[in-house]
């Protein structure tokens, strides 16, 4: 016999919705709540933004961009990490705990890590384009 409802979150969800569909909202909903709350990671978005226009400035190859939106995604998925981790240690204890301080400076050190990969990759990428574009044209 198939429930009358299906329970999550604390909300009910009659049979005709479809899960999927509940589940696309609280994932949107986590996006949401990580842009309005984290500065950093409004931060990796207009870092992010400012990567897409000068790779269009640049017209990447179809590598390079494929570099870049692989090292963007990394970046603003290890922010989201972050964010749920800390969220996750804060719900846990509001005293301080050693490992508490672990898990946040673990997941804080993650996020570091791969802004510094980004940062690397797009000098990898960009640079060369700057190069040719404005230091070997402004020599003729």
């Amino acid at each position: 016999m198939a429930p009358a409802s299906i329970h999550r979150y604390n909300q009910t969800v009659s049979p005709g919705k479809r899960l999927h569909t509940i589940s696309f909202k609280h994932a949107l909903d986590g996006v949401i709540y990580t842009i309005t709350t984290q500065p950093n990671f409004r931060v990796h978005l207009i870092a992010a933004i400012i990567a897409v226009s000068a790779g269009f400035y640049f017209n990447l190859s179809s590598a390079e961009w494929s570099v870049i939106v692989f090292i963007i995604g990394l970046v603003l998925v290890a922010e989201m990490i972050n964010t749920a981790i800390e969220s996750v240690v804060d719900l846990a204890t509001e005293q301080f705990h050693q490992l508490a301080k672990v898990a946040k400076d673990v997941s804080a050190g993650m996020v570091l890590t791969t802004a510094v990969m980004a940062v690397i990759t797009g000098l990898l990428i960009f640079l060369p384009h700057l190069i040719r574009r404005f230091v070997i044209t402004s020599q003729f």
